[in-house]
C-alpha cells in the first residue's frame, strides 16, 4: 500500500527541501505539481528558482485550482506527486470564491482513490503566530488549520519541520542524516 504524506512547517524552514528528498527516495518517476500562479516579478523569480533547483530530478506540473484533477492525471504516470503547496492552492481557491471546504474533501477522496502514486503534500503551518488582524486572513487561517487537520487524518505519515529538522508527528520517522538539511 502506498503512504501518502503531509509536510507542515512555517515558511523557509525547509519543508519543501524535505519533501523532495522523500520523494526522490520513494520513487523512480516523482512529479512536482506546482500550485503557484506566478502574478508578479518577485513571484516569477521564486518561481524560476524552485524550477532550476529541481531540474532533472522531477517532471514539473502546474495546477492553481483543480488540485484533485491534476493528481489523478499525474498518477497515470509518476509513482510520486509532491504537491507545493497546499496554503498556495487554498489562497487561489479563496480568490476564485471556490468552496475551499467542498475542495479539500474532495482532495481527501482523491488520496483515498490513489493507493498506486505516494503524494505528498507541503503546506505551511500559519496557526502558530498571533490572531490575524483582518477578517479574510483570519477565514485563510481557518481554513488551512480545517485542510491540514482533515489531511494529516487521511494521510498516513505527517511531519513538522523546523529549522530543516523533521519532527514525526504520525507514522514512519524518515531516514537520517538527509542532504537537505544543508540547503537554505
Amino acid at each position: 500500500m502506498t503512504r501518502h504524506v503531509l509536510v507542515l512547517g512555517g515558511a523557509r524552514s525547509g519543508k519543501t527541501a524535505f519533501a523532495e528528498q522523500l520523494a526522490i527516495r520513494s520513487g523512480k518517476s516523482p512529479a512536482y505539481l506546482a500550485t503557484a500562479e506566478a502574478l508578479d516579478a518577485e513571484m516569477r523569480d521564486r518561481v524560476a528558482s524552485h524550477q532550476a533547483s529541481r531540474a532533472g530530478r522531477f517532471a514539473t506540473l502546474e495546477e492553481p485550482l483543480a488540485l484533485s484533477e491534476a493528481l489523478r492525471a499525474a498518477a497515470h504516470q509518476h509513482d510520486v506527486i509532491l504537491v507545493d503547496c497546499l496554503t498556495l492552492w487554498i489562497t487561489n481557491l479563496l480568490m476564485a470564491n471556490e468552496d475551499v471546504s467542498l475542495a479539500v474533501t474532495a482532495l481527501g477522496n482523491t488520496l483515498a482513490e490513489l493507493r498506486n502514486s505516494k503524494v505528498m503534500l507541503v503546506s505551511n503551518e500559519v496557526g502558530l503566530g498571533i490572531v490575524p488582524d483582518n477578517a479574510m486572513a483570519r477565514t485563510f487561517r481557518d481554513l488551512a488549520g480545517a485542510a491540514h487537520q482533515q489531511l494529516a487524518e487521511i494521510c498516513d505519515d505527517a511531519y513538522f519541520i523546523v529549522a530543516g529538522l523533521p519532527l514525526t508527528l504520525k507514522g514512519e520517522a524518515p531516514v537520517q542524516p538527509t542532504p537537505w538539511m544543508h540547503k537554505t
